[in-house]
């Protein structure tokens, strides 16, 4: 009999998985063609490229120096400098497959592209299908809350695609706590807490997400005169509790220490309200979207930040969303619960009313700012769209199983099949479109320079490409990447554009500069582009043309 409901239960996970990774491959095409040779999801080289050197890091620390996995070859002369952005923690194991080189990295970084968007759609498939949507709908889950629209402006963030153990670990929590076995709820909370690892812009979204439903899951328990739950469920909920708290204080920990050691990393209330977007995002596509980012471009010109600020939800989720809300495959409560939340994480996206007067008018992101833990150093309220479509995805599904219900009252058997499945086809193509832009190849010589190095020009854009092309030997360096820059780093930037003076190599060599590394294809445009054609008598320095690049020796 155990064989039997084994057998049925993997049954009912291998078809989902395997359609999960046929769309993963046909929705990222042809990204699976070059893998690590030409391709790179991304329209911009900074962010993804960053990324795929930090993922790369983790598996050469973990290998090398597991006990000083903080401090990286970057940010230089900065001590313990890697969580001066999001840190992907957990895909450290995938990340001892990249450390040989860029190419490697970045084999392993589009295959974990491919794999956030098939586990993305399994969750949110599965979840659906927990909370009855039927086969079509949980389908039109996955498709919804994988490939909405939105996510096309977000493809080189990789802390932003990784999403799927969100929806995964509500369904483990709500089938184990249904059937109260204690396997599936520490497999929730295992989940949950591994989400955490993968960075703060969607861990704390999920956190307070599990806050909110456990207080509401007390009061119905209270409501229904609080029946003794199993020993089992009683031991594996302490377990999983335990295990997400103490996972999510041990990577919490060291971000809080750079909130105190950099005032400069505290989010500004101007700067949160330039990236909140405003109502007319969510009719705004990514100019990527295959159907709607002509439609939408006129909208779409008028944002501040269109990468951040095209939320976009797709018109066909949107119509199954409002037919789902009168769905009977859904109890009552739930689609209430559905709609509300739905509701509030879009006010929550909206950030602050007003970028020329961000102190004044109130929004609930203000309130969530201003009292909750954690969400000052929030940037992006944009991104709480996630949440948004998780909701949308969950009510177009029960949209979906309401048509069904209709169509086959009526004994329509053929067009109960076609209709859906158009419907999913119509959610996917809205979907489509994600950007590929070649990866610069690495120059050579450029890492043979004495080190601790700079490389100009030094913008975050840019500095991002100088740490992919340093994956394998590591060299160290003073180029940063992070969301914000410490000081010293601002210092460097500016004390760089009038290199090589008097003062810009004194300053690198207190800093322990030994050498400049000047990339001329992309300085072009830049403040730095001038600086082969200054002079260097009198200031102890040598240089050497090396094609594309200068390289300047700064040692006595």
């Amino acid at each position: 009999m155990k064989a039997r409901v084994a057998f049925g239960m993997s049954r009912g996970y291998a078809l989902p998985m395997l359609v999960s990774t046929v769309l993963a491959v046909a929705m990222t095409w042809p990204l699976i063609l070059h893998l690590g040779s030409e391709a790179q999801l991304v329209d911009a080289w900074g962010d993804p490229l960053y990324l795929t050197w930090q993922v790369a890091w983790l598996g050469h620390a973990l290998l090398h120096d597991p006990l000083h996995i903080f401090q990286t070859n970057l940010y230089f002369p900065i001590k313990s400098n890697l969580v001066f952005t999001d840190v992907l923690f957990g895909y450290a194991p995938a990340g001892l497959l990249a450390t040989s080189g860029p190419h490697a990295a970045l084999v392993v970084h589009n295959l974990i592209v491919m794999f956030t968007f098939a586990l993305a759609f399994v969750g949110a498939f599965l979840l659906a299908r927990e909370l009855g949507a039927g086969a079509w709908g949980s389908v039109a889950a996955g498709a919804a809350f994988a490939y909405a629209p939105w996510k096309l402006t977000q493809a080189g963030h990789l802390q932003i695609l990784s999403s799927g153990g969100i929806p995964l670990s509500l369904y483990l929590l709500v089938r184990g706590y249904r059937r109260e076995s204690g396997r599936l709820i520490v497999a929730g909370w295992l989940v949950a807490a591994w989400q955490m690892t993968l960075g703060f812009n969607l861990g704390l979204q999920l956190a307070y997400l599990l806050l909110f439903l456990g207080v509401g899951a007390a009061v119905l328990w209270l409501r229904h005169g609080r029946p003794r739950p199993s020993p089992s469920t009683l031991r594996a909920s302490a377990g999983g509790v335990a295990v997400f708290v103490v996972v999510t204080a041990l990577v919490a920990a060291p971000y809080v220490r750079v909130q105190q050691d950099y005032p400069e990393a505290r989010m500004p209330t101007a700067e949160v309200a330039f990236f909140s977007p405003p109502p007319r995002a969510f009719i705004a596509a990514p100019r990527f979207d295959l159907v709607w980012g002509g439609v939408t471009s006129h909208t779409r010109s008028t944002l501040r930040w269109s990468v951040e600020q095209t939320l976009f939800p797709g018109v066909t989720v949107l119509v199954l969303a409002l037919l789902g809300l009168a769905s009977r495959s859904y109890s009552s409560r739930l689609r209430i619960g559905l709609s509300a939340g739905t509701i509030v994480c879009v006010a929550l996206s909206l950030g602050l009313p007003s970028a020329t007067h961000p102190g004044r008018g109130f929004t609930p992101f203000r309130l969530l700012r201003d009292v909750a833990p954690g969400w000052d150093g929030v940037r992006t309220p944009g991104r709480i769209n996630n949440l948004t479509s998780l909701g949308l995805a969950l009510l177009a599904a029960a949209g979906i199983a309401l048509l069904l219900h209709r169509l086959r009252r009526f004994h329509v058997r053929g067009v109960a099949q076609v209709v859906p499945a158009v419907l999913v086809a119509a959610i996917l193509v809205e979907g489509f479109g994600l950007p590929h832009s070649r990866v610069p190849a690495r120059p050579p010589g450029d890492l043979a320079a004495p080190t601790p190095q700079l490389h100009l020009p030094t913008i975050v854009g840019l500095d991002g490409i100088y740490a992919y092309w340093s994956i394998g030997s590591f060299p160290r360096m003073a180029n940063a990447a992070s969301s914000f820059d410490p000081r010293v780093v601002s210092d460097i930037r500016r004390s760089s554009k009038t290199f090589p003076n008097a003062d810009s190599v004194r300053f690198l060599r207190f800093l322990g500069i030994r050498s400049v590394v000047f990339h001329r294809d992309l300085a072009r445009g830049t403040p730095w582009q001038d600086v082969p054609r200054r002079p260097i008598a009198g200031l102890g320095i040598t240089r050497h043309d090396e094609g594309d690049l200068v390289i300047y020796d700064l040692a006595r």
